[in-house]
């Protein structure tokens, strides 16, 4: 009778077994990739044993983790977990199958991967992963067996058919891990031959810093460069970085600086472990680091110019043969970092060098020993008024210039080693110009001659200044200015003490309603030629004519120290001139004219203000606003001379003045004290002045003391003596109004202008 060894049933079923191995061997023996075995090692235990979902996992042993590289279903993803975690891991740990009945039984069982899949385990399978001879590379778990439940016959064809699979999927291993090796050599040469050809240093650093992240499998990846003017470590570009960061700090700070004081590698697997690590970029940025691989970078005579670090390893911290990549292509791409450097260095002197050519006034004009332009800057353009540096270079000055300039090209030819200096005349295109020519040979290094450089300071405009200013100012003083060699400096822009002198015409509207167009220009130019003389005579500077209006200016361009009292005097003589202008147009039956003045003392800005094509040498700022604001303010008191209390404390002299209001001007928040000047007045314009302007003080005072009757009382006095004092009349309604609307809280007596 034959054994059950020996049985049917037992051939038939080992004859099975046989053949279904087999065909694992046959059906892994035909895929073309390490997926594409997996994926099939998977459908073929999952149909045999009957099971709704397989998984292989494989062992990292860089990472110390299992990963799935595929899944049965709907879900292809890479899941990753330790290699001692849940079933998988304790399988893989434990080197011994596993057979879970009910997985959320089973504490071995992670119900976070449920979470993420959406799928429901119920039963688990799994056994190790295992070649012939024994070795892990990893985990085969199938899922909820579809009739029944798993047995130990299911763990022994599972364990079987994973160990007939080892081989073939071990195979595809080997083949993946060298074709990676691979092509990241192939990667590693096709990065080195482009740092060889690139020069420009940024695009270098991209092209690095790219290769570093791919070829380490990290998050991010920088490359600091020493400046050795500065003992700087710096970056302007970083895997992750913003594109504009520019990074700078010291060269033995921080384990970039260590590693490049120290010209030795550093691996820190946990940063915030590490004392050398500051986390204060983290706090910045809102980045994590969790681990550190820093390494010199050394050129080929063994000086550290700069230090490669990444961060971040995926999967876990960097290992040793990280260091050696990385190492190995620091010192493959340190020649080309230094070329770049080079050639960065030099483009910024030559960026450096065109730009003080394009910042010059003057024309610089490079010839060759063929009299060929070689070299033009944005000045030369405009003295030759060519519109584009192409039309110029490359063509022959001689021609350029013309028969014309003969004097500069017959120069050319006998220019030797010494510079020479021409003060000429250049006709270009029928216009003349004013010049100064200097000429210098330009020699190389072997002492040969290399061409001649030309400069051309065009200085027809330094001349129509002169002429111009002379019409602005007193000539003497055109004159200072100009031989002072100062008017580019001070045209150009310079903050300084001056007083602001504005005149206006009254009842302007009247008198071109009266006189017409062309009788209203005589008589503004009748009266403008008087006003300008006295303000020229006291070294003053017209600065516009506004309409009808005059804006004159006392301490610049050239300053004097009785800048205020200068003011005072230009204006007082503008009433004495005006009164003379008045006479005489009385006499000879036309109307007069009648105007008031503001005078303000101030910090001002002054220089050439506008556009490229229509600039003025002005003055602008606050002081200028409030001399334009007292002036207006003229009609209100019956004024004809306000000067700011800023005036009166600066002049030196002694003058009759009164104080008409410590008021809030329009557009202002400080209250400011007006000071009426009077010293143009004689008895017929202003009889008994000076008991008028005793009573006129005293009522003033009253005033700020909130004394209203006392006050009334003297402006009343006032008005006796001189009935057309406009400013007792407004002191007079003031004190009214007050008594009528007492103020609610205590009076200083400011009073706010609504009016400009």
């Amino acid at each position: 009778m034959p054994t059950k060894a020996n049985s049917p049933e037992t051939k038939k079923r080992t004859a099975k077994f046989s053949d279904m191995l087999l065909q694992v061997t046959t059906d892994l023996a035909k895929t073309k990739s390490l997926d594409e075995a997996l994926e099939t090692l998977v459908k073929i235990t999952t149909s045999t044993i009957g099971a709704e979902r397989g998984t292989i996992f494989l062992n990292d042993s860089s990472t110390g983790e299992l990963y799935s590289r595929i899944a049965q279903g709907s879900f292809r993803r890479e899941i990753r977990i330790m290699n001692s975690k849940g079933v998988a891991g304790w399988v893989f740990s434990h080197n011994e199958g596993a057979i879970i009945p009910d997985a959320y039984k089973d504490d071995r069982f992670n119900k976070a991967v449920d979470v993420r899949t959406g799928f429901r385990t119920k039963s688990i399978l799994c056994a190790p992963l295992r070649t012939v001879n024994g070795e892990k590379i990893g985990v085969s778990q199938i899922l909820n067996k579809i009739d029944g439940e798993f047995t130990q016959d299911d763990l022994e064809l599972l364990e079987a058919m994973t160990e007939q699979a080892a081989i073939a999927i071990q195979g595809n291993i080997i083949v993946e891990q060298v074709e990676a090796a691979r092509k990241q050599e192939l990667e590693f040469l096709d990065v080195v031959s482009q740092v060889a050809s690139e020069l420009e240093l940024t695009p270098l650093l991209q092209k690095i810093i790219s290769t570093i992240s791919t070829m380490l499998d990290c998050e991010r990846a920088t490359l600091f460069i020493n400046d050795e003017k500065t003992n700087e470590l710096y970056t302007e570009v970083g895997e992750g970085l913003d594109e504009k960061s520019i990074i700078r700090f010291p060269n033995h700070l921080g384990i970039a600086g260590t590693v490049f004081t120290s010209a030795k590698p550093v691996n820190i697997p946990h940063a915030y472990a590490d004392l050398r690590f500051n986390p204060s970029f983290d706090k910045q940025t809102g980045f994590f680091t969790r681990s550190i691989l820093c390494m010199p970078v050394l050129n080929k005579e063994g000086k550290t110019i700069g230090v490669s670090q990444v961060l971040n390893k995926r999967g876990g911290s960097f290992n040793q043969e990280d260091e050696k990549r990385l190492a190995a292509f620091t010192s493959q791409i340190s020649m080309g970092i230094e070329n770049a450097k080079l050639f960065d260095d030099v483009q910024n002197q030559k960026n450096y060098s065109e730009s003080i050519l394009s910042s010059m006034h003057d024309a610089v004009i490079t010839i060759d020993e063929n009299k060929m332009i070689r070299t033009c800057n944005p000045a030369g353009l405009k003295v030759l008024k060519i519109p584009n540096l192409t039309d110029v270079l490359n063509t022959s000055l001689i021609d350029l210039l013309g028969s014309e300039n003969s004097w500069l090209t017959n120069k050319l030819e006998s220019v030797d080693e010494q510079e020479e200096f021409l003060d000429a005349t250049l006709l270009i295109q029928g216009e003349k110009l004013s010049v100064n020519v200097s000429t210098t040979p330009l020699i190389g290094q072997k002492n040969e001659s290399m061409g001649v450089m030309i400069m051309i300071e065009d200085i027809s405009s330094e001349k129509r200044m002169k002429s111009t200013m002379s019409r602005y100012m007193d000539p003497e003083l055109a004159d200072q200015l100009m031989n002072a060699g100062e008017s580019d400096d001070v045209m150009g822009g310079k903050q300084s003490t001056a007083s602001v002198l504005f005149s206006d015409v009254r009842s302007f509207t009247t008198i071109t309603e009266e006189l017409g167009a062309q009788g209203t220009v005589k008589l503004l130019n009748d009266y403008f030629t008087i006003m300008v003389d006295c303000i020229t005579d006291e070294g003053g500077m017209l600065d516009k004519f506004i309409g009808d209006a005059m804006m004159c200016i006392f301490g610049t361009p050239i300053p004097h120290e009785d800048d205020p009292d200068r003011a005072v005097r230009a204006a007082i003589r503008m009433m004495t001139d005006l009164k003379v202008f008045n006479d005489k147009r009385a006499a000879e039956g036309k109307m007069p004219i009648d105007h008031g003045m503001g005078v303000n003392t101030d910090s001002i800005v002054s220089g050439n203000i506008g556009s490229p094509k229509r600039m003025d040498y002005t003055v602008i700022g606050d002081g200028v606003n409030l001399a334009a604001r007292i002036e207006s303010a003229c009609k209100q008191y019956g004024a004809h001379i306000l000067i700011s209390e800023f005036t009166y404390k600066a002049v030196k002299a002694t003058y009759r003045t009164r104080q008409v209001d410590y008021v809030i001007v329009k557009g202002k928040t400080e209250p400011v004290g007006v000071f009426e000047v009077l010293d143009f007045h004689d008895d017929d314009s202003y009889p008994n002045m000076i008991e008028a302007l005793g009573n006129f003080n005293d009522g003033y005072r009253a005033w700020n003391d909130g004394k209203w009757d006392q006050a009334i009382k003297l402006f009343n006095s006032v008005k006796k003596i001189n009935p057309e004092d406009k400013a007792a009349q407004l002191y007079l309604d003031r004190c009214d109004y007050m008594k009528k609307n007492p103020p609610k809280k205590d009076w200083d007596g400011v009073w706010v202008m609504t009016s400009k």
